[in-house]
This record gives C-alpha cells, structure tokens and sequence, in this order.
C-alpha cells in the first residue's frame, strides 16, 4: 500500500488544457473514485499515473516517491482497463501469471500467488481456460486476478465493468469491495457511472472540464453538493432546479419570488436582496398528490400535471409539467396517480438547497 500525492497537475493537447491543477492527497489503503462526464479529464489522470501519459506540469508521487520521470513499469501499479487485453492463445492461468513470468519470478512465488489470487476472485475452476471460453465478468477477474499477482503499491481502473450488462456489474461491484476489503491496495478507480462511484468509493472526486468540483464521502457530495453541477451529476433522477429572486431579506428569513410571481418564505440566510438564486429539490423530497395538502405554510407547494409515469418496482418516478418547467418526483409503488392527472407537488423547505444563479455555488453550506 502507499499514499498518492498530485500537486499543481497540468495536462494539455495544444490549447486545450484535459487536466488543470489537479490537486489531491490519496492515503495508503483507500479506495478513491474519479466520476465525471466524457472529456473531463479523469481517464487522462489515470492514465498520467501510469506514465501512459506525458505530464505537462506539476508533480505525482508515489509512496512520497516522484515519479514523473520513472519509466511505467517501475512505477509499481497495477491498471486494470474496459477491455481486459488478456491473450486469447493463453489459459486462464497463464495469463494471470504472465507478468510475474516476465519479472522472471522463482516458479513456486508464482504458483503462489496464482493460487491466492484465483481464490481470492473465485477462478479456481477456470485456470485452464482460455478467454474465449469465459463470460464478460470472468473474463474481467481474470484481468483483476493479473493485477493482484503483482502485489503492487497501487491499483489503477480504467471503466472496468462499462462493457459488463446491468446485472454483471452488480455483481461485480460487490466483488470489487469485497476484493479491496480483503487486499487493503491503495486503489485509483475511473467511471463515469455514479453509481458505481457511490458504492464503491471510501471519497469521490467529481470532475468537471479538467478540473475538480468536489471532493468528499458519497455522503458528503450527495448531501452537500459544491455548486448545480455536483448538484445535477449526483443523484438519480437528477435535482430539479427552479429560478427564483430574492425579494426581501431580514434576520430571520428571506422572500423569494418565483417565475410565476408566487412568493416563499425561507428561514436559512446567507442571501441578499435581488439576488438571482436557483432552488433544488431532490426527487425523493417532493410529495406527490392528488389531494389537499396540509403541509406547513412555510414548505413550497406546486400545481403540476403528470406527465410521464415510470414504474421501477420498488419505486415509481413521476414526471411532471409546471410553470416551473419538467419536475421528476418519486412515490412508492403502489400509487393510483396516473398520467394526465393534475397534482400537488411539495417540498418542505429544511430540503430545498439554494445555489447562487451566477456562481452556481451552494449557498446553503
């Protein structure tokens, strides 16, 4: 196991700069995702640790060990990658062990570690094997089972499981965490998956252009998102967001109107007067009904019409059409609301989160 250090982390391709002043201490042992869209920069870091990638500036270490100019295969690591490159012509076995074969290891170390290492990920009746013969998801600890041989300080994954069905990833998800839990490697995992990050991830880095939006415990950017886009990126369905003005302020509470001139009165401060504010509501915070409400006068309530109506078994998501644009709420499975129903929609306000509409920063930390 080692620490990972970046500092002042530059990437650029001409004038487009991938990664801008990454900067991020890892500790020895833990497990840290980095999730964000397509081109933001993740798959690039990964791929500098690696030294896959020439660093433009700033500093990566290993161990407390620079490692910008030690050649990839002295650097320690072990990467996993989306289309696990094992040898077709190989079994199981070899090619597991291919990498300790080529470090010239004594024959007994590499049955050795064959050995735990197929136990570990439950390859022992596999090792003869070939590729072709394997499922998606074997065939992917195979390719974990050739990472865990090399004992390294590191291990790096590039989208593992993104060609694996729904239900394979599952599984192995709770493979994955089951396998950090019982090896301890520092581990560096990209995805552009979400869920994948909050499961799997002891701190999530999200990013966003080349740089780092936040980075926290998945309960800390769910719970407590930077700015709208962690807001909207975490979370599923996503936020909704509805524009609003603040009206009037005083010491204990604020005025803010809406597009349609309603008005809500909201305890939390830190907000100015003409203050341009989006609110967002999380789908599992809204009520959803075709009644009289009798919440709390100071909660936000919305007349709405049911648009779309998607049953998820455990759950329902309702899609609904406003003056406020499109707002996706959740109700539990059973409900008798149905599309083209018009509905009440609330939100108690210790649950609604203001950002500021220029910064996009979270206004309510």
């Amino acid at each position: 196991m080692a620490n990972v250090q970046f500092k002042n982390l530059f990437k650029n391709y001409g004038d487009v700069k991938a990664v801008h002043d990454f900067n991020l201490d890892i500790a020895e042992g833990e497990f840290i995702v980095l999730v964000g869209p397509s081109g933001c920069g993740k798959s690039t870091t990964l791929r500098m640790i690696a030294g896959l990638e020439d660093i433009t500036s700033g500093h990566i270490y290993i161990d407390d060990k620079f490692i910008n100019k030690i050649h990839p295969k002295n650097r320690d690591i072990a990467m996993v990658f989306q289309n696990y490159a094992l040898y077709p012509h190989l079994s199981v076995k070899d090619n597991i062990s291919f990498g300790l074969r080529a470090q010239k290891l004594p024959r007994s170390e590499i049955e050795k570690r064959v050995i735990e290492a197929s136990e570990t990920l439950g390859l022992e009746g596999l090792l003869l094997r070939r590729p072709g013969e394997l499922s998606g998801g074997q065939k992917q600890r195979v390719a974990m089972g050739r990472a865990i041989v090399r004992k390294p300080k590191v291990f790096l994954f590039d989208e593992p499981l993104s060609n694996l069905d729904a239900k394979l990833r599952h599984k192995m998800r709770a493979e994955m965490k089951k396998l950090h839990k019982q090896v301890g490697t520092t581990t560096i995992y990209v995805t552009h998956d979400q869920i994948e990050a909050m499961t799997l991830a002891d701190r999530i880095v999200i990013m966003k252009d080349g740089l780092i939006e936040q980075v926290g415990s998945p309960n800390e950017v769910y719970k407590s998102p930077n700015n709208i886009f962690v807001a909207s990126f975490i979370g599923t369905p996503a936020m909704n967001f509805i524009e609003g003005k603040v009206n009037n302020v005083s010491k204990a509470s604020s005025i803010i109107g809406l597009v349609d001139r309603k008005t809500l009165k909201l305890k939390k401060g830190n907000l100015n007067t003409n203050q341009d504010i989006i609110l967002g509501l999380r789908p599992e915070d809204i009520s959803v009904t075709n009644k009289k409400l009798t919440n709390s006068k100071d909660d936000i309530e919305i007349d709405a019409e049911i648009s779309v109506i998607e049953p998820m078994g455990h759950e329902t998501v309702v899609i609904c059409e406003s003056n406020y644009g499109e707002i996706t709420g959740k109700v539990e499975s059973n409900t008798n609301l149905k599309e083209g129903m018009n509905v009440k929609l609330s939100v108690c306000q210790d649950n609604i989160y203001l950002f500021d509409k220029n910064s996009q920063k979270n206004l309510s930390l």
